[in-house]
């Protein structure tokens, strides 16, 4: 997943301990901060729940047990490396390309139509049909990883493998028919990778029934992916940090800004990486280069939706600013935070900054 453990540490002690060290709201009554970790395991990352106000003990365990299982189920179906009993997933979709095609929840058939609208939306640049090209880059970091992170230049992948993979990432391969529930893929080379989407949908999806449930000033994190709902205890609103980039600065975030109810996601260069000589390769690849994208260090989604969040956070940092703030126009309501490699920051005008 593309999203980074590190913005879990800026939401730890820049979110949550505005309201748990002042747990008084302006009418001096008195409300308790509950946080739990729900699982290490769910989209490879680890999610918690963090709520305040007036949700009582047995209330946060309810709703500490949705997320878990919310986010298990979601984690099995979009899951592109292994397979689980009673379940027909990504992975079952992919190695039945080119045969036949796959019975799915109804779940997973909503999730492919939005993906394919996501698509669309984002002229390709977030595309899960390109599937043959990431593997060729996670199979590189995975070699670097073994060795410290270090990958020899002979073993970087070359422009004739890029673009052979790249002639099977056609959208138009991925079949979808709502009526039998089934999804095809109909090149037996091509393969679908959701990890631009899938756990913005997830948390997505799960932000909703808490709110259903009765949920109200509290905060998803689902491994990077923010979601608050609600405002905190007094009405006031949140205040986040958003990652500095630049490991080598003093200072480990490069702003604060004031949010209400919404969904922040990140996407950046500076976590998941390998180096090959004198170049660092991160893993956001360029649907239209088939290489790293290289616009910026950085760019943070605010969203109402966590799914379209995370895809833009995708999208964005494979385009020019130009292009992104032309594309968040279009859209509406979504505020944008780019950040160039020379710490340079642009922003949309909704932007809150706080000191």
């Amino acid at each position: 997943m593309k999203k980074f453990l590190c913005i879990v540490l800026v939401l730890v002690c820049f979110l949550f301990p505005l309201t748990a060290c002042n747990n008084k709201a302006t009418k001096n009554k008195e409300y308790e901060t509950r946080t739990k970790t729900i699982s290490y395991v769910h989209f490879n990352t680890v999610s918690t729940l963090s709520s305040y106000g007036d949700t009582t003990a047995e209330e946060f365990e309810e709703y500490v047990k949705t997320a878990d299982e919310m986010l298990g189920y979601y984690h099995k179906l979009f899951d592109i490396y292994y397979e689980y009993a009673g379940i027909n997933n990504i992975k079952t979709i992919n190695d039945n390309a080119g045969k036949s095609s796959v019975e799915v929840d109804v779940e997973l058939i909503d999730f492919l139509i939005y993906c394919k609208e996501l698509y669309a939306l984002t002229n390709g640049k977030t595309n899960i049909m390109l599937g043959s090209v990431l593997k060729i880059w996670h199979d590189k970091r995975e070699t670097a990883d073994m060795n410290g992170g270090y990958l020899d230049e002979a073993l970087l992948p070359t422009v004739e493998e890029l673009t052979a993979a790249a002639a099977h990432t056609s959208i138009e391969c991925l079949v979808i028919d709502k009526e039998t529930k089934t999804v095809y893929i109909s090149d037996p080379e091509a393969s679908i990778d959701v990890g631009a989407i899938a756990k913005g949908y997830a948390a997505n999806k799960l932000a909703k029934k808490l709110r259903d449930m009765g949920a109200d000033s509290m905060a998803i994190n689902a491994g990077g992916n923010i979601i608050t709902i609600g405002l905190k205890p007094d009405g006031d609103k949140w205040v986040t940090g958003i990652t500095n980039p630049n490991k080598a600065s003093e200072n480990s975030l490069i702003c604060k800004v004031e949010v209400g109810e919404i969904s922040l996601v990140t996407s950046g260069n500076y976590e998941r990486y390998f180096v090959s000589g004198s170049n660092t390769y991160h893993h956001i690849i360029d649907p239209e280069t088939l290489m790293p994208a290289n616009y910026f260090a950085s760019v943070s989604i605010f969203a109402s939706d966590s799914g379209l969040a995370d895809s833009l956070s995708t999208a964005l940092f494979c385009m020019s600013y130009e292009e992104g703030l032309a594309l968040v126009r279009r859209i509406g309501n979504i505020d944008v935070i780019w950040i160039y490699n020379d710490g340079t920051i642009k922003h949309t005008d909704g932007v809150l900054f706080v000191d």
